[in-house]
C-alpha cells in the first residue's frame, strides 16, 4: 500500500511542532489527522482508525504514556511511535516496553528520518498482518490435511480419492510453462507423489517424490509429506533462498522430519524451481533414479546430479543444480517404477533405452506416455509418475 493510502495521527500540543510534521508529512503523501492533545486523539482514533499514530510524551490531560497505553487496549496492531524532548529518557523507556514501535528526539532536525521510520514501522505491521492472515490460512490447510490422513488410515478407496485431490491440477500453467503429471499405482494406492506451487508471481516450485514401499503405508507417507511441506512453507523454509536459488533446508528439514517419524519408510526425491523471469531451473536430487531428462529439439538427455535418499542419514545435505530453461525445452522426470517396464536386463541398458524412446518426443504428457506405451500398459510391477515441464516456443 503506498503513502497516499496511508492515513496518520499525529498528537502533539506543541502546535508549531505539530503543524511542521503534519505539513511534511502531507507533502511526503501521506493522509494526516491532527490532535493537540491525548484525549482529543484518543476520540479520533477511535472514530478514524489511522494506520500508525505519532505522539509527543508531555502532554496535559493525557499525556502519550496513556494515550499509548489505550491505543494498545483497543488494538496493538496499530503502531504508535513516540517523540520525546532529550530529558526524559526513562519515559522513552516506558513507552518501549508498553509497545511502541519507535520513538523520536526532540528537535526533528531532519524530517526524512521521520518518514522512514513511519515506513519501517508501516512495512512491519503490514508483514505481522501477512503472517497472522498466512497463518490461518496455514492452519486451515493443516486441520484439512489431517482430515485427509484420518481418512486414507481408515479406508483405501477413500484414500486413494485423498491422494487425488492432494495433487496439483493438470495441467498447471505458469506464463510460459506448462506442467502435467501421470501417477500408474501398482496396487490401488501409490507411494509416487508429485506437487507444484508458485512462490510469489515470479517462481515455480515442484517436487517428484517416490517413497519406499507399496500400497496404503507408502500412501500415508505421501500425505504426511505434503503436510511436512506445507508447514515448512509457513515457517519460511520452502524451495526459495536469499537469492533465488534452491534452499535445501527444504530437503534437510523433510530428512530430519521423517527420521524422527515412525513412518518406517524411506523416499527418493527430485525438486527444484524454475525462475520464470530468468528462465533457468535449480534443482536437487535426492537418491532419485531415474535422473531427470531435458528434451531439446527432439533430443534427450538425462540432467546431472546425485545425493542420498530422504530419511536414512542424519544430517545430510544435497548439492543443488543450475540450468538454463530455454524456450520449446521440456523437462520430463520419472520414478523408478518406470524402469521396471524397460526390456532390457541391467540398469544401464535400461536407462539407454529410455532415452531412446524419448527421441523426437515433444516433452508433453500425451507424447511422453505415447512414446512409452504407458496408455497401453495394464499391469506394473511399481508404481509409475510421470512430470513433464514444459516452456513454450513463444
Amino acid at each position: 500500500m503506498s503513502a497516499a493510502n496511508r492515513t496518520l495521527l499525529v498528537v502533539d500540543d506543541d502546535t508549531i511542532v505539530r503543524q511542521s510534521v503534519v505539513a511534511y508529512l502531507e507533502d511526503s503523501g501521506f493522509d494526516i489527522l491532527e490532535a493537540e492533545q491525548g484525549r482529543q486523539g484518543l476520540e479520533m482514533f477511535n472514530s478514524h482508525s489511522p494506520d500508525l499514530v505519532l505522539t509527543d510524551l508531555k502532554m496535559p490531560e493525557m499525556n502519550g504514556l496513556d494515550l499509548l497505553a489505550e491505543i494498545h487496549r483497543e488494538s496493538n496492531e496499530v503502531p504508535v511511535i513516540v517523540i520525546s524532548g532529550v530529558g526524559v529518557m526513562g519515559d522513552v523507556v516506558e513507552a518501549l516496553r508498553l509497545g511502541a514501535a519507535d520513538y523520536m528526539i526532540k528537535p526533528l532536525v531532519d524530517m526524512e528520518v521521520l518518514v522512514h521510520a513511519v515506513n519501517k514501522s508501516l512495512e512491519r505491521r503490514d508483514l505481522l498482518a501477512e503472517n497472522e492472515l498466512y497463518r490461518v490460512e496455514l492452519e486451515e490447510t493443516n486441520l484439512q490435511l489431517r482430515e485427509h490422513l484420518l481418512t486414507l488410515q481408515k479406508d483405501q478407496q477413500a484414500g486413494r480419492q485423498v491422494q487425488q485431490q492432494l495433487l496439483p491440477e493438470s495441467p498447471f500453467i505458469k506464463d510460459q510453462y506448462v506442467i502435467e503429471h501421470q501417477i500408474i499405482p501398482s496396487l490401488f494406492l501409490s507411494g509416487d507423489f508429485v506437487d507444484v506451487s508458485t512462490i510469489g508471481d515470479r517462481y515455480l516450485a515442484f517436487y517428484l517424490t517416490d517413497v519406499s514401499g507399496h500400497g496404503a503405508s507408502s500412501a500415508f507417507a505421501t500425505v504426511w509429506l505434503k503436510y511436512v511441506a506445507q508447514e515448512l512453507e509457513g515457517e519460511h523454509l520452502s524451495f526459495l533462498g536469499a537469492e533465488g536459488d534452491l534452499d535445501n533446508q527444504f530437503l534437510e528439514q523433510v530428512n530430519q522430519a521423517l527420521i524422527d517419524s515412525d513412518l518406517d519408510h524411506h523416499m527418493t526425491c527430485f525438486c527444484g524451481v524454475i525462475d520464470t523471469l530468468k528462465n533457468k531451473m535449480y534443482y536437487s536430487i535426492a537418491g532419485h533414479l531415474p535422473l531427470p531428462v531435458m528434451l531439446i529439439d527432439g533430443f534427450p538427455r538425462y540432467l546431472q546430479g546425485s545425493g542420498r535418499p530422504l530419511g536414512i542419514f542424519p544430517g545430510q545435505s544435497w548439492e543443488y543444480y543450475e540450468i538454463d530453461f530455454p524456450r520449446g525445452a521440456s523437462l520430463v522426470g520419472f520414478s523408478d517404477g518406470i524402469l521396471e517396464i524397460m526390456p532390457a536386463k541391467d540398469l544401464l541398458e535400461k536407462e539407454g533405452l529410455l532415452l531412446q524412446y524419448l527421441i523426437n518426443c515433444d516433452g508433453s504428457l500425451s507424447s511422453v506416455c505415447g512414446a512409452l506405451m504407458l496408455d497401453r500398459l495394464e499391469n506394473s510391477p511399481d508404481d509409475i509418475a510421470v512430470l513433464s515441464i514444459s516452456r513454450a516456443l513463444d
